[in-house]
């Protein structure tokens, strides 16, 4: 997962959890027994009790957007859009945040970590009323320092924890009780109305935060238009050639594209590896647990695996394969120069998470090719029918407190997070972003923009523990913004819940095996090496010695806890 594509906040306020071919809001897989230990553990929670433990939402109004957010269908809902930073920023914060308070925290960081006691943590900390001392830990090797810190019992005052690094700690449900405190009591219902930033929060960020019927985490870059990805093209090679993108509403109109699109003479390829992001146009279960379950016409589970569109999905892939239009490094496996592939023009047609679209790429995409242009397709169906996208849990990332702090200490961190969690163009905003204008910081006409001090003392580390709702804004490059939010406002009006919706929850361990197998068949199948039959074979073992077992342990967890939707 290209995390730098998530959090360079500087050149896209976007900051989608869905990012590089991965899931942020991971399904939890991490060991925990079987059957009904595992439904104990798993702290899913009942639609009822989840919703009398949510906050309160409210909007902020102090800001306008340049584009209004669009609602959409079951609670979705794109992103603000902004075409320039406010030339007026607004105060959102009123009276005193700390009261002295010193405290330790300790966030992700995919960068090198700035000296400690910088002027962008004193103008922060000067701002807060409080010495929050943050420790940033390398962000690849995260997961094993959390899980170590978990084995000690080692926990800072304020922890951000990843929801994709979750599933490497054991037990985490359990740890979330033991190390946590439980913010119910501070921020349930209109308790949160003292906090009017975290309010403006939406709400499908606070409910994957609840564990247990209990809320614990502060969610980080919450969106109620939170999709895993989509397909991309290459809007400057369309035009060239005559190709209208809107005319492509099935997959054999996707297809189609290849022989028009390939010219091997020329090292171009239509494809590049569409992967799992073909899930959406087979109206594949939106897999917010591990093995996408859904209830059939007669009320019985079946995973995504089962479904028959997947079935489709695996023969498309693997006459994709087949083709002669995919790239041959895309064919043999090999992610890891997708994007300069794309970049190049060497493959039209890509996907990848929803973050991908920002202004870093145009930089990247202009000096491959000068007359690159990123576009996305819109939503569309396998056979022309009215597509629809799975909605993800509104965040990925959440902040924790200290179980051992007083109340006083929790109240004095929720304001700090109130703080930190400023709308996108207040006062507060550009202080726990970019530290104090003139000294890491200048306004220039596309916004605000770090000097050369800034640019090596400011990173993402306040902006870990809490922050505002995510907004799209690309500096400079007011076109992505448009067409982005474009795009995410016609795909909310598709979205759906799938079944567990932002519920927590652990797999039982021992159908771990089964699933990574089945994985690795699915595999060689899209990739061509082996047959639909092939696929169909190592589903039955599936289904013996995981799909079944998997199916009990989801039906337990629907009687005991409800389906998250």
């Amino acid at each position: 997962m290209a995390r730098s594509t998530v959090f360079s906040r500087r050149q896209v306020f976007r900051t989608s959890a869905a990012v590089g071919g991965a899931i942020a809001a991971a399904p939890l897989l991490s060991a925990c027994g079987s059957g009904k230990a595992a439904v104990k553990q798993s702290g899913a929670a009942a639609p009822s009790t989840v919703k009398s433990v949510l906050p309160t939402y409210k909007a902020s109004t102090l800001v306008t957007p340049d584009i209004a957010p669009v609602a959409g269908a079951n609670g979705a809902a794109s992103d603000p859009g902004f075409l320039a930073f406010p030339a007026t920023p607004a105060k959102s914060v009123t009276g005193p945040v700390g009261s002295g308070g010193s405290y330790q925290a300790v966030t992700p960081l995919w960068g090198s970590v700035p000296p400690a006691g910088n002027s962008y943590y004193t103008a922060v900390n000067q701002a807060i009323g409080a010495t929050l001392t943050d420790s940033p830990s390398d962000g690849t090797t995260y997961a094993t320092m959390l899980a170590t810190r978990f084995a000690s019992g080692n926990i800072p005052d304020w922890l951000d924890v990843p929801g994709w690094n979750t599933q490497g700690i054991q037990n985490f449900a359990e740890g979330v009780d033991k190390f946590f405190k439980d913010l119910t009591p501070y921020l349930a219902g209109d308790k949160v109305l003292d906090y009017p930033n975290l309010a403006a929060i939406p709400s499908g960020g606070w409910q994957a935060g609840v564990w247990n019927g209990k809320l614990y985490g502060i969610p980080l870059w919450t969106s109620a238009g939170l999709f895993a990805g989509l397909l991309y093209y290459r809007g400057d090679i369309f035009k060239s050639v005559g190709i209208d993108a809107s005319t492509i509403t099935s997959a054999d109109k996707l297809f189609e594209l290849g022989k028009e699109l390939t010219n091997t003479a020329k090292g171009q390829y239509a494809f590049d590896d569409l992967g799992v992001y073909l899930f959406q146009v087979f109206n594949i279960t939106s897999a917010t647990t591990g093995t996408g379950f859904k209830a059939d016409s007669t009320g019985k589970l079946i995973s995504k695996y089962e479904q028959p569109e997947f079935l489709e999905y695996l023969a498309f892939a693997s006459k994709l394969a087949k083709s002669g239009y995919m790239h041959p490094d895309a064919l043999s496996g090999d992610a890891s120069k997708a994007d300069n592939r794309f970049w190049a023009g060497k493959s039209v047609i890509s996907a990848g998470g929803t973050g991908a679209w920002n202004k870093a790429d145009a930089l990247s995409g202009v000096a491959a090719n000068p007359s690159y242009v990123r576009q996305g397709f819109k939503v569309f169906s396998f056979d022309g029918s009215t597509p629809t996208i799975g909605l993800g849990a509104g965040a990925g990332m959440f902040s924790y407190l200290n179980k051992k702090l007083t109340d006083a200490q929790v109240k004095e961190l929720l304001r700090i997070a109130n703080y930190l969690a400023a709308p996108f163009g207040t006062e507060e905003y550009l202080v726990s972003r970019y530290g104090k204008e003139g000294t890491t910081y200048t306004i220039t006409s596309a916004g605000p923009a770090l000097n050369d001090e800034g640019n090596k003392i400011v990173t993402d580390t306040y902006d870990q523990l809490a922050n505002c709702q995510a907004i799209t804004f690309n500096s400079g490059y007011n076109q992505i913004t448009k067409d982005y939010a474009a795009w995410q406002a016609d795909a909310a009006q598709h979205a759906y819940k799938p079944m567990f919706y932002a519920m927590n929850i652990t797999e039982p361990q021992q159908t771990a095996k089964a699933t990574t197998a089945l994985e690795s068949v699915i595999t060689d199948v899209k990739y061509g090496r082996k047959s639909v039959a092939d696929y169909q074979t190592a589903l039955s073992s599936w289904v013996t010695n995981a799909g079944d077992p998997l199916r009990t342990f989801y039906d337990g967890i629907v009687k005991q806890y409800g389906t998250g939707i």
